[in-house]
C-alpha cells in the first residue's frame, strides 16, 4: 500500500469512526437531556444522584471502576470493533497485493 493510499484509507477510517462517535455522543446527550428538568431559560437541572455518580466515574481510573461500569465501557468500544476489523482486513489485503 502506497503512502497516498494509506493516507486516504486512514482518512476514510477517521470519518467512519467520527460518524460512530457522533452517534454515540448524540445518544448520550439524549439520555442526559431526558434525565434533566428543563428550566424556563432553556437550561437543564440534573438530579443530584446522577451528577454525583457521573462525577465519581469521571474522577475514577478505568482500572478502579466497578465490573458493571467496565462492562458498560466495553459495550461502547465493541461498537467500534467491526469498523476497525473491516479496515484492518482491507489494509492487509491491499498490503498483500503490494508484495
Amino acid at each position: 500500500m502506497s503512502k497516498t493510499q494509506l493516507h486516504e484509507s486512514f482518512a476514510s477510517l477517521l470519518e467512519e469512526l467520527a460518524a460512530l462517535e457522533h452517534q454515540r455522543w448524540a445518544h448520550w446527550q439524549k439520555y442526559v437531556h431526558e434525565k434533566g428538568r428543563r428550566q424556563p431559560d432553556g437550561s437543564l437541572v440534573l438530579p443530584a444522584d446522577l451528577v454525583s455518580r457521573w462525577e465519581r466515574q469521571f474522577n475514577t481510573f478505568y482500572a478502579d471502576l466497578t465490573d458493571e461500569e467496565k462492562n458498560s465501557d466495553r459495550d461502547q468500544v465493541k461498537k467500534y470493533l467491526p469498523i476497525l476489523e473491516r479496515w484492518l482486513s482491507q489494509a492487509c489485503k491491499e498490503s498483500d497485493g503490494d508484495v
